[in-house]
């Protein structure tokens, strides 16, 4: 469910933002006592851990296989993992904003912003996993010891993703500096 751009008022019914009255998007600051673990904040922080897992998971993936076909070590097979988790992290950050109508050099300062943290933090506890967990790394692309070791290290970072997200978007930071390009 994406609920970027929406807001739960008092009475928790989700709506969209307003705009003002010369028809400007009104940009609400989220406060992080004015919603508990269910309210629109946590939502919110899902659906950005979720954009990121989706980023890194192909960045993550991609870079496996390209670093097991080149007999690539671990270490630059997580290298380069981690380079295309970023790109593809960062790219599918920049779709609505280049949707928007900013150009490149405009809309990559603004995914930068967004999403450096979610996806360091993500990528962070998803390679250390990888790394120790025994024989995860060596096992090869045809083992399920590999792919259940990256969708179990894929299922933590997303958990411990989602709170950092949240904390990012109750200050106004991380993916929160994308939503004036969402479409409403």
């Amino acid at each position: 469910m994406n609920v970027i751009g929406e807001h739960q008022d008092h009475d928790g019914h989700l709506g969209h933002h307003g705009t003002d009255a010369h028809g400007a998007h009104a940009h609400h600051a989220h406060d992080a006592t004015a919603t508990g673990p269910g309210g629109s904040l946590w939502r919110q922080a899902v659906s950005a851990t979720l954009h990121c897992l989706l980023g890194c998971a192909i960045g993550e993936v991609l870079g496996m296989v390209i670093g097991t076909a080149l007999g690539l070590h671990n270490l630059g097979t997580v290298v380069l993992s981690i380079a295309l988790a970023f790109v593809f992290g960062y790219s599918l950050a920049m779709r609505p904003i280049l949707k928007a109508g900013l150009t490149l050099a405009a809309a990559l300062p603004v995914a930068l912003a967004s999403d450096t943290v979610s996806i360091a933090t993500m990528e962070l506890v998803d390679n250390g996993l990888m790394l120790v967990i025994p024989g995860a790394m060596d096992a090869g692309l045809s083992s399920a010891l590999f792919w259940g070791s990256l969708v179990l290290s894929l299922a933590i970072a997303f958990t411990l993703t989602v709170p950092v997200n949240r904390w990012l978007l109750a200050r106004g930071r991380g993916h929160a500096v994308v939503h004036q390009y969402h479409q409403h």
